[in-house]
């Protein structure tokens, strides 16, 4: 079968590979929309640090089920379904208290296993969720996303009539705009360079967006800054922007070596709060419960979708500002 393989040093190759087979416990997924993300561009270059290469990428995904191990009871040949990309052990410490995404011994589907970016993908039945009534497999893959938002949401206090600042409007801004929206947040701002994804926030339910934090009504900081973009600029302008017992949760990521100015005192007089979110941690489950709510609000965020010959196209049309979300559907043959 066809799959794209990555070599962490920039290298995309689409090459024939052996078609998967499951094990007692798995299932085999033939892909049909596969997200591009951040993570993604990072795994290309290898500044993602916990890649292992070569990989197929695609983590963002949804697809037909198209076997199934002896073991598995609860899917079928012919479901449409979601998978969460976090192979978590069940064992670590991290396991038991459902902190899947600190897993001492995690596989995440697409960076250190093989991924979706193939005609098929094996994966656990543990992780692989049949998608709700209605719920195509463009909508489906935006679940992982939205999982992590979720999860960044659940790491901060509540929205509730809280003044929110989003630096970034990729698509993980984008969906904590309309997840704070949902959740009745006071006021919603986004800080974005391209008007393009300005104008994606403000439909999504921002009050406000602009280019610098400058431009935007923060009077004395907001009680809650989402970094969303993972560019160390935004992430010391964010650090500066939190008001008196406000949060910061850091979504974006950086490059391990990246470093930005941090000012103790101002952490100890403000009593502020500095969280990290790192992926989905137990949220996917969540997100599928959710996402039939927020369909039709976040379907549009798919601007893109090429085959999966064109996964370097794909690549590049990601890292644009002209996109919000791109999908690679490897089931397309053209």
């Amino acid at each position: 079968m066809r799959a794209i393989v990555l070599d962490g040093m920039g290298g995309v190759e689409l090459t024939e590979v052996p078609a998967p087979v499951p094990g007692p416990d798995d299932v085999v997924v033939a892909p049909t929309a596969v997200g591009i993300c951040g993570t993604d561009l990072h795994l290309v270059d290898g500044s993602y640090a916990t890649g292992r290469y070569p990989v197929v990428p695609g983590h963002e995904f949804a697809g037909t089920v198209v076997a199934v191990g002896a073991g598995v009871r609860a899917l079928a040949p012919g479901d449409l379904v979601g998978v969460d990309p976090n192979v978590p052990c069940g064992r670590c410490r991290w396991c038991h208290v459902r902190a899947y995404n600190l897993c001492l011994r995690l596989e995440p589907v697409g960076v250190t296993r093989a991924g979706a970016c193939a005609e098929q993908v094996v994966v656990p039945a543990r992780v692989t969720y049949r998608l709700p009534g209605g719920i195509d497999a463009t909508v489906g893959a935006l679940i992982e996303p939205l999982a992590c938002v979720l999860h960044a949401l659940d790491r901060a206090p509540s929205l509730k009539d809280k003044d929110v600042l989003v630096y970034g409007a990729g698509s993980i801004g984008l969906l904590v705009c309309a997840v704070a929206q949902q959740r009745g947040a006071g006021r919603v701002q986004v800080v974005e360079p391209h008007q393009v994804r300005r104008d994606a926030a403000l439909r999504l339910g921002a009050d406000r967006a602009a280019a610098a934090a400058s431009m935007l009504d923060l009077g004395h900081g907001a009680e809650l800054v989402m970094e969303a973009s993972g560019h160390p600029a935004a992430v010391a302008d964010a650090l500066a922007r939190i008001a008196i017992r406000g949060t910061l949760v850091q979504m974006g990521v950086t490059a391990p070596e990246t470093a930005v100015a941090l000012h103790p005192f101002e952490i100890f007089e403000k009593e502020l709060t500095v969280l990290g979110s790192n992926s989905l941690a137990d949220c996917y489950p969540a997100a599928v419960e959710q996402i039939s709510g927020l369909a039709a609000a976040i379907r549009p965020l798919v601007t893109h979708t090429l085959p999966l010959a064109s996964y370097a196209d794909a690549l590049a049309v990601a890292a644009s500002p002209e996109a919000l979300k791109v999908h690679v559907a490897p089931a397309c043959n053209s």
